[in-house]
């Protein structure tokens, strides 16, 4: 699909606000481009990324939303931890838990790395933990995460409330 097109379909909606995803968009080279297109266009644009990949060459004024990959994922060993210098107060950092060890083991990155500092200070706009689907008790997340005071947003994948769990593309 084209840039034109992919404008022109975002363009038949209301919203100024645009999220590229989906797999990992920046193992894409258009998607830079085209997040500069949109950027013209004055819309506002996220860019939700693996972090394994380099995001120093995206637009400061894309909003990144970068995966910390858990051990659980088997994708740790692809974090680029270079990149949390290139994170902007306008930017997120996520985990994505699937059970006890991926939270201690999140809970332990968010310390190392100073995380919940890097927020009070404006340098991050927020830590997110997001369970993974089907994987871990939701109550006992919030319990842990209220138990040792994280300063995290818990996030669900609200599209699969709203569309089920099997939904996919949207």
């Amino acid at each position: 699909m084209s840039f034109a097109h992919i404008l022109e379909a975002v363009a038949s909606f209301p919203t100024r606000i645009v999220e590229v995803t989906g797999g990992e968009p920046l193992a894409h080279p258009g998607t830079f481009a085209l997040t500069d297109e949109l950027l013209k266009e004055d819309y506002t644009v996220l860019v939700e990324t693996s972090g394994a990949f380099d995001i120093s060459s995206l637009d400061q004024r894309v909003h990144k939303i970068m995966d910390l990959k858990c051990p659980g994922s088997g994708e740790s060993a692809k974090n680029r931890y270079e990149n949390l210098k290139h994170l902007t107060g306008r930017d997120e950092i996520k985990f994505v838990l699937q059970d006890r060890e991926d939270y201690d083991w999140a809970k332990s990155a968010i310390q190392q790395y100073e995380l919940e500092h890097r927020v009070e200070n404006g340098t991050l706009r927020a830590i997110l933990v997001s369970p993974v689907w089907g994987k871990i008790n939701l109550q006992e997340l919030a319990q842990w995460i209220l138990e040792d005071g994280l300063q995290v947003r818990f996030q669900l994948q609200v599209h699969k409330l709203i569309w089920g769990p099997e939904a996919t593309g949207v």
